[in-house]
This record gives C-alpha cells, structure tokens and sequence, in this order.
C-alpha cells in the first residue's frame, strides 16, 4: 500500500476510536436495555490498527 492510502486508513481508524471511546464513556442505562455493542473492545482494536498502520507509515518513509 502506498503512503496515502495507509495514512487514510490511520486516520480515518484514529477517529473511529475516539468515537467507540465516547461511546463507551457514556453511563449505561439503570433500568434500560443493556448494551449491545462492546464500544471498549471495538476502541481497543481500532487503536491496535492505528499502531499498526503507524508502524507500516514508517517503514514506508524509512524505505524497509
């Protein structure tokens, strides 16, 4: 992949976490209907991608 389209990927996986993580913030409802999406883990795993992606950005700009 190339560097923008890795860059992309980052950013756009950057910002979905930042949302699973404000999603996952927020206080579950006493007497509602549990949560049916496990907002951490997805956070979890789109910050594992960004890491990833990061890692791919440098090696592509080191030239490995």
């Amino acid at each position: 992949m190339s560097l923008g389209v890795t860059g992309t990927i980052a950013v756009v996986a950057l910002a979905f976490g930042v949302f699973c993580a404000w999603r996952g913030a927020r206080p579950s409802p006493v007497l509602g209907h549990p949560r049916m999406v496990p907002w951490r883990f997805m956070m979890l795993a789109s910050l594992a991608l960004v890491i990833v992606a990061l890692v791919h950005v440098v090696a592509l700009v080191r030239g490995a």
